[in-house]
Parts: structure tokens; C-alpha cells; sequence
């Protein structure tokens, strides 16, 4: 009976959900989208490694910038409007990649695209964790996003294998019109929950959180400073931290997985076919994390991910030079990166700090992780090539250890307040 109610109670939410995840799902598969067909502009264009390296740390600032300004973004227009337009300008910039002639107009598209997704992020998910009714819910809804942030991956990596095999840069380009489609398709679900009741309903609930408590209104600074400052400063930096770690991995793999493993003397049409088959088991990986993030057990999922991620880099390294020791423990990484990775940390930001501040918190820790991510762009295609890969991934280890003792920090300061247990 209960978990029919509880099943009740999240059905309430899932168009509201849907608009938000799809968002996510936007912003994996521009990064997605344009690592698993990087090889194909490089050919079609002509272009050398270090174009490679400007498009790729183009598009991780791009994002960063979007981040960083998304609450200034949601205050100037408002939570609701930022929420149901900000894909108008998504969709723009894939156009502009579409129709590309060369390395400058894509690189124009790749930036226009990574603002309007980097600001899209922060603001979605403070729309859905706004709406919960309490703070499980919200770490449920959230981490559902995540769902459709693999789903994007998934989606990009089976356009890029089908496409594989044309000729010239026109797949790619049928890559990105898709993304487009599916942006303005955003555009439309979203007007239509403002014209229901599904934001009604996000406001209503937003301003009765808020009127429980009277830090909503601060600033990042001044809640940082405040009174409760020493506890929000605690969470703030072991989440900044455990972020910026798990992101140099996340978008090492995520830009750079097809380079990889094209690098290693896969083809194209393989490299990306091995993506499809991985990240599907990431999307029933983190489907299943996301109905037990509100749980007594995402803790223990979080050390077991740490773990395996360690294990996997250490792999990587061990078995440098072999295609298949590669594919296995990109898999391993994968998985394990669904319990302890992207999804835990945006979890852990909405329900660690005061609602109205989360926007900015949020952007403010996606915009600077993305800065490391973009100076980290410009040298991981020469990290990844097959004489230094080695040394490469036993430093991934060092970084996803790194990330995992600020992570368990996180969680001691949660149990420490009473956030979660």
C-alpha cells in the first residue's frame, strides 16, 4: 500500500520531470554529440588535433559560462520564463553547427549551444526540487534527471553509429539537426506546462518552502558568510571539490571516449558501438540509483562506486595498448560513475542548501568545474594517445580517490546536520 502511494505521489510530477530531464538530456548529448563525431568534422574539415582541442575546451566554457550566470539569468528573467525559453537558444546554436562551412561557424554554434545548456541545468533542477514535497522526493526527482542525462548519451552514441558510415561531415550534421528537433520539441513541452498546471503547482510549493525560512532571499556570499556559514561553507567545499574530480573524469570520457578509442586503432563505426553498449548499461545503472537516492542505501552506493571507478582507472592503466582491456574498463567506470558521480552531486546540492540560493550554488559549482574541465581539454587528446595513457589513467585513480575522500566528507557533514542519514 505505501509503495502504491509513493508510486501515486511521484506520478504527479513526471510532466514536470520530463521537461526538466530533457533538458539534461540536451546538455549530455551536445557533449556526447560532438565527441562521438569529432573524428568525422576532423576528416571533413581538415582539421589538426589542436582544433580538436578549441572545439572540445570551447564547448566545456561555453557550458561553465552558462552555469555561472544561471542565476543571475533566472533572476533577471525569472525561474518559469528562463525555464521554457532557454532551449530557444540551444536549438540556434545546433542550427548554426548544421549548417557549418568550416572550424569558425561551428565553433560559433558549439559556444551559442554550451551557454544555453550550461544555464539550462541549474535552473531545471531547481524547478523540480522546488515542487517536492519533501526532501526524499526531491533527491528522487533529481536524480531522475540523471536518468535522461544518460539517455542522452545513449541516444547520441546510436545516431553517431548510424551515421557512421556516411560520407563526409553529413552525418555529423544529421547529429546535430536531431538535437535541435528534439530542443525545440523542449521549447514546446515546456510552454505547455506553463500554460497547465505544472508549474503553478512548482510555484506554489517553491513559495511555501520559502516561507519557512528566512535565508531563502540571501545571496550565495551572505549565506556563506552567515550565521549558518561554517556548515554551508563545509558542504559547499567538499561538493566543489568531489565535483571538480569527477567531472575532469566524466568529461575526459565523455568528449574523448571515441578519440580513445579510435586512437587505439578501433573504427569509427566501432568506437561508437561500443558506446551504445556501455552507456545503455550506465542508463540501467543510474535507473536503478535513482529509485533508491532517497534511500537508507545510497551511501553504501557511493562507496561501491568509488571503488570501481578506482579499479577501473588503475585497469585502464595496467592494460595500456589492448583495445579490449580499454572497452572493459570504460564499462567498469561507467558503471560505477552512476552511483558516485553526476547524480550524487546534483542530488546533494539541492538538498544540502536553502532553495532560493540553490540556482546559483549549483551554477556556480557546474560554471567553475567546467573551467578545470576546458584548461584540462586542451591537453587530454595529447594525455590520450597510446604512449602516455599509462601515466595518464593511474593520475585518474589519484583523482577519483581524491574526489571520493571529499565525497565521504560530504556525507559526514550531512549525517552531522541531519540532511541525510
Amino acid at each position: 500500500m505505501m509503495r502504491e502511494k509513493a508510486q501515486t505521489g511521484m506520478a504527479q510530477y513526471r510532466p514536470l520531470t520530463v521537461g526538466a530531464g530533457l533538458g539534461s538530456m540536451l546538455g549530455s548529448g551536445v557533449i556526447i554529440g560532438l565527441s562521438a563525431t569529432i573524428t568525422v568534422w576532423q576528416k571533413g574539415f581538415g582539421l589538426d588535433n589542436m582544433q580538436i582541442g578549441i572545439l572540445s575546451g570551447a564547448l566545456t566554457f561555453a557550458i561553465a559560462f552558462g552555469s555561472l550566470f544561471a542565476g543571475k539569468i533566472s533572476a533577471v528573467f525569472g525561474l518559469n520564463r528562463a525555464f521554457c525559453l532557454l532551449n530557444l537558444f540551444y536549438a540556434a546554436g545546433m542550427a548554426v553547427c548544421v549548417c557549418s562551412t568550416g572550424f569558425g561557424m561551428l565553433l560559433t554554434g558549439v559556444i551559442v549551444t554550451g551557454v544555453a545548456s550550461g544555464a539550462d541545468l541549474p535552473v531545471s533542477l531547481t524547478v523540480v526540487s522546488r515542487a517536492a514535497q519533501d526532501e526524499g522526493t526531491a533527491a528522487r526527482l533529481v536524480s531522475s534527471t540523471q536518468v535522461f542525462w544518460q539517455v542522452g548519451i545513449f541516444l547520441s552514441y546510436i545516431c553517431s553509429f548510424v551515421v557512421s558510415a556516411m560520407s563526409g561531415t553529413v552525418g555529423a550534421r544529421m547529429v546535430f539537426a536531431i538535437l535541435c528537433a528534439i530542443s525545440l520539441g523542449t521549447v514546446v513541452w515546456r510552454g505547455k506546462l506553463k500554460q497547465g498546471s505544472g508549474l503553478r503547482q512548482e510555484n506554489r510549493l517553491g513559495q511555501a518552502k520559502e516561507a519557512q525560512t528566512a535565508v531563502q532571499e540571501l545571496s550565495v556570499k551572505e549565506l556563506l558568510d552567515g550565521p549558518d556559514g561554517m556548515k554551508y561553507r563545509g558542504l559547499f567545499l567538499g561538493i566543489l571539490v568531489f565535483y571538480v574530480c569527477c567531472n575532469l573524469l566524466a568529461n575526459t570520457f565523455g568528449q574523448f571516449q571515441t578519440f580513445t578509442l579510435v586512437q587505439a586503432d578501433a573504427s569509427q563505426g566501432f568506437a561508437t558501438g561500443v558506446g551504445i553498449v556501455l552507456n545503455l548499461l550506465g542508463l540501467l545503472t543510474i535507473s536503478f540509483f535513482a529509485a533508491a537516492s532517497g534511500g537508507k542505501y545510497r551511501n553504501r552506493l557511493f562507496a561501491a562506486g568509488i571503488v570501481v571507478q578506482c579499479l577501473a582507472m588503475v585497469g585502464m592503466a595496467l592494460g595500456a595498448g589492448s583495445l579490449w582491456a580499454l572497452v572493459v574498463c570504460i564499462g567498469c567506470y561507467n558503471t560505477g560513475g552512476q552511483f558516485s558521480g553526476e547524480a550524487m552531486y546534483k542530488v546533494w546540492v539541492q538538498e544540502s542548501f536553502p532553495v532560493g540560493a540553490r540556482t546559483s550554488l549549483q551554477g556556480f559549482i557546474n560554471g567553475f568545474s567546467r573551467l578545470c574541465c576546458g584548461f584540462f581539454a586542451f591537453v587530454t587528446p595529447a594525455l590520450v594517445m597510446p604512449e602516455r595513457i599509462r601515466l595518464t589513467m593511474f593520475g585518474f585513480a589519484v583523482l577519483v580517490a581524491v574526489g571520493g575522500a571529499a565525497g565521504f566528507g560530504v556525507i559526514r557533514l550531512q549525517k552531522k546536520h541531519g540532511i541525510h542519514c
